[in-house]
């Protein structure tokens, strides 16, 4: 089913679903920006069922700050797993985000608040942007996306750790509009050990987890407790094992992280961070 008027929206979302929702084969996706980007992998995760393929071509250094936000990139990990995307990195000499599919090319441009997509049908150009796009694509090379998907994060840390601390990072990343540290959200692994505090995990439990599943090392984790209970965000008290050095159970430190449900978590650290 091809997109045979132009479209005109509020933001590229509303655009982005038009396309998907007009194509049962496959997108190509050539020269997104980062907000491209960020609302495909949006949608597509809304959609979630009856995606067509997607085939993204995109500068690499746009593509690596997108997916540097936890949120986007284990959303996006979710959906290169179920083979609805696939990413590539190459300089496209178009100078407008354009998504071509077997039966339509749409030409994105924003003025004035709005988005506009602007639409051709005609067979012969659009067979021949699809054939161009398509040799690009093959010739682009692919970007290693090294995020795990968001599903495996959320199984394992059931299975592993708990259904509550699970249910504490589920809303924690509920309560985020990015998952970035520095400032712009709390980072992954600080996110892991605020809930692992909040439900008294052990520290080398929560770390091999997190390394298990592909978040970060074991390393990593250490080196951000160590940050955290320094800036007086958690605690830790050590348990005896019965051979080797002892073990340290995360607990909240400040009082306000302690006061605060899952949902509220994420805001009062982010206040302790930058005070």
């Amino acid at each position: 089913m091809a997109i045979r008027s132009n479209l005109l929206a509020e933001g590229v979302e509303d655009i982005i679903q038009s396309v998907l929702s007009s194509s049962e084969d496959e997108v190509l996706v050539a020269n997104p920006t980062a907000e491209v980007i960020e609302g495909l992998v949006a949608v597509a995760t809304d959609v979630a069922n009856d995606l067509p393929e997607i085939r993204l071509v995109a500068d690499e250094g746009i593509l690596k700050d997108v997916l540097d936000d936890f949120i986007v990139a284990s959303n996006a990990a979710n959906l290169v797993a179920d083979g609805a995307l696939s990413m590539r990195t190459a300089t496209d000499e178009v100078e407008n985000t354009l998504f071509v599919t077997p039966n339509s090319v749409v030409a994105l441009v924003a003025a004035g608040g709005k988005v506009a997509g602007l639409v051709t049908d005609d067979e012969a150009f659009v067979e021949t942007a699809f054939e161009a796009h398509q040799t690009h694509w093959e010739n682009a090379p692919e970007f290693k996306l090294r995020t795990p998907p968001l599903s495996r994060v959320r199984e394992t840390l059931g299975e592993d750790i708990g259904e509550e601390t699970l249910a504490d990072f589920d809303a924690v990343l509920a309560s985020l509009s990015s998952a970035r540290g520095d400032g712009d959200g709390l980072d992954e692994v600080t996110i892991s050990l605020l809930v692992a505090a909040r439900n008294e995990v052990l520290l080398y439990d929560i770390s091999k987890w997190g390394e298990d599943v592909g978040i970060a090392s074991k390393a990593t984790f250490s080196r951000t407790k160590t940050k955290l209970e320094e800036l007086g965000l958690i605690d830790t008290e050590k348990v005896p094992i019965d051979v080797g050095r002892p073990r340290l159970r995360l607990k909240l430190g400040a009082d306000e992280l302690v006061a605060a449900s899952a949902d509220e978590l994420a805001d009062e650290a982010q206040k302790l961070l930058d005070a």
